[in-house]
């Protein structure tokens, strides 16, 4: 095999796995406002102090690396599993090689976007955390937290059509013939 026809699909499945790594929070994703009077730099303090307290109570880098790992060993399982079903079938038509090949794409493919689907809920599971980590501390140190506005929607008007009518149809009259 020539090194760029090698190079191409190993780029594919490094690009593919990417999507699939997951970071730590950066920062809280709710608002803290100071108390009244409170000055800016003592709230800058509890507010760095805070931060500090949310990423190690919710251990945020390790949760990242396992999420990452999970996501990447599902990746490649569909990517096993593809290439092996894949081969079955090819066999079976009489080309196990183009048979693997595919069932290996469409594998890595599958497996790719399964292990990105959960990496992003384990992120959101992450920050959510953070979060509450990050608010409990802050309200401990006398700081409030905003919480957003919930939207409200306006009922929109509704036609509703009339409901149809049916009308049965005329009766039949059976009558002697006239005339006999």
């Amino acid at each position: 095999m020539q090194p760029l026809s090698l190079a191409i699909p190993v780029g594919l499945v490094v690009l593919a796995l990417g999507g699939c790594a997951v970071a730590p929070p950066s920062g809280p994703s709710i608002v803290a406002l100071p108390r009244s009077g409170k000055p800016l730099g003592q709230f800058q303090q509890d507010d760095y102090g805070c931060r500090d307290y949310a990423y190690r109570s919710t251990d945020a880098s390790g949760a990242a690396q396992n999420a990452t790992t999970n996501s990447v060993n599902s990746a490649a399982l569909g990517t096993v599993g593809g290439a092996a079903i894949g081969a079955l079938i090819g066999a079976a038509a009489g080309n196990a090689g183009a048979g693997a090949a595919i069932g290996a794409g469409s594998g890595l493919l599958l497996g790719g976007s399964a292990g990105a689907n959960g990496a992003q809920y384990s992120a959101m599971g992450m920050q959510a955390r953070y979060d509450a980590a990050y608010a409990q501390c802050m309200t401990s140190k006398g700081n409030t937290i905003s919480q957003p506005q919930v939207p409200m929607y306006a009922p929109q008007p509704v036609y509703v059509m009339p409901a149809p009518r049916y009308y049965a149809p005329p009766p039949v009259l059976v009558a002697p013939y006239p005339g006999y």
